[in-house]
C-alpha cells in the first residue's frame, strides 16, 4: 500500500463520499431554493463507487464518510455500506445524516460496517427545527439519535450550525441535551459555500462567542483535549465530569487547512480537493472510458498534487466555491 501525499506534505487518508445530491430536508445554509439534478446516468453507480474507494484504499485511504445530500435516501445505501465495509484497508466507515430515516436503518447500517455517525441537529424546538430544515420532523431525528445509540454506534456526534438570530439562543440547551444523552457535540460556523452559504453569512456567529458561552455554562469542567486537534477540523474540549466532548469548527474565523487530510468524491464522480475552492478532477469519464486501475490511480495522484494549500473565505472572497454545499458532501 502506498500513501497519497500532496504538494504540501499532507498525507491524504480520508475521503468524504457523497452518495447522492438529493435531500429530504432543505436547510437554508446548505441548499438553494431551486436546485436541478441531472439524470441518473450522470451519477456514480454502486459498482463504480466500490471500485474507486477500493483504489483509494489501495493508496492509503483508511477513512470514508458517507455523506450527501442525505445519504439514507439512496435506495441501496445498506448494500453500498456492506461493499465498502469489506475493504480490508478501510478501518473507519462513518456516516453524516439528518437522521430523519435513521431510526429504522441504524442497526442494519451498523451491521454493514458503519461504526459511527454524525447527525445534524440545529434546534431542539420542533417549530423552529421545521423552519430551519424546510420540512424536518424533530421527533424523527430524536428517534434516530436513540436508535444510533441503541445500535452501538460510537461515537454519536451532533452537529449544530449556530446562526445569529436563528438558533444562537439554544447553545446552552444543546449542551444540556448532549450531556443528558452522553453524545458528542460540535458547534459549527456558517460557511460561504455556494449561493445558499453566502446568504447564510448574514447570520454568522463566531466560534469565539460560542466558546465563551460554552465555558460559562460548563465552567471549570471544560478541559481542552491535549495532543492538538489532529487532522480533523474541530478543536475539542472534554467535560471532566463525564464522557462528553465538545468540538468547535471555525472554518471562517480560524482555518484548519495546514492539517487537512481529506478530499471529497461527489456523487457525480468529481474529486473535489478543497471545500472552499473550485479545484476538482472528474473521475467519471476516465472510469467509463475503460481506464485500468493503474490509469485511475495515476489520475488520483495527479489530482492530489493539485490540492490547494488552503481556502480563502476571508482574504479572497472571489475564491469561494460557487458549488452548492448539498452537492459537495459538507
Amino acid at each position: 500500500m502506498t500513501s497519497l501525499v500532496d504538494a504540501f506534505g499532507r498525507t491524504i487518508e480520508y475521503v468524504r463520499l457523497s452518495v447522492t445530491e438529493h435531500c429530504n430536508y432543505q436547510c437554508g445554509y446548505c441548499m438553494p431554493e431551486k436546485l436541478t439534478h441531472p439524470c441518473a446516468e450522470h451519477f456514480l453507480s454502486t459498482v463504480e463507487i466500490a471500485r474507486l474507494i477500493g483504489l483509494f484504499s489501495d493508496m492509503g485511504v483508511t477513512k470514508v464518510r458517507l455523506t450527501g445530500g442525505e445519504p439514507l435516501i439512496r435506495k441501496d445505501i445498506i448494500h453500498l455500506s456492506e461493499q465498502l465495509g469489506k475493504l480490508p484497508e478501510l478501518t473507519d466507515l462513518s456516516l453524516s445524516t439528518n437522521a430523519h430515516l435513521l431510526s429504522r436503518m441504524a442497526k442494519p447500517l451498523q451491521e454493514a460496517g458503519v461504526s459511527r455517525v454524525n447527525i445534524s441537529l440545529d434546534s431542539l424546538k420542533a417549530e423552529r427545527f421545521e423552519k430551519i430544515t424546510g420540512n424536518g420532523c424533530l421527533d424523527k431525528v430524536l428517534s434516530g439519535i436513540s436508535a444510533a445509540l441503541d445500535a452501538g454506534m460510537y461515537p454519536v456526534k451532533l452537529n449544530m450550525v449556530v446562526m445569529r438570530g436563528v438558533n444562537d439562543d439554544e447553545i446552552e440547551d444543546m449542551l444540556a441535551f448532549a450531556i443528558e444523552k452522553g453524545v458528542q457535540l460540535r458547534f459549527i460556523e456558517t460557511m460561504p459555500i455556494g449561493h445558499a452559504g453566502l446568504q447564510a453569512m448574514s447570520q454568522y456567529y463566531p466560534v469565539s462567542k460560542i466558546l465563551e458561552r460554552v465555558k460559562a455554562y460548563v465552567g471549570r469542567d471544560l478541559l481542552p483535549v491535549t495532543g492538538g486537534r489532529g487532522a480533523g477540523p474541530a478543536r475539542h474540549y472534554q467535560i471532566a465530569s463525564g464522557p462528553v466532548k465538545i468540538g468547535v469548527i471555525s472554518a471562517v474565523s480560524r482555518h484548519f487547512c495546514e492539517s487537512c487530510n481529506r478530499v471529497r468524491l461527489t456523487a457525480k464522480g468529481d474529486l473535489v480537493l478543497c471545500l472552499g475552492q473550485e479545484d476538482k478532477v472528474s473521475l467519471l469519464p476516465i472510469l467509463r472510458a475503460g481506464a485500468s486501475d493503474d490509469d485511475i490511480k495515476y489520475a488520483i495522484r495527479t489530482a492530489i498534487n493539485q490540492k490547494p494549500e488552503r481556502h480563502y473565505f476571508n482574504e479572497k472572497p472571489e475564491h469561494i466555491a460557487s458549488r452548492q454545499m448539498v452537492t459537495l458532501g459538507g
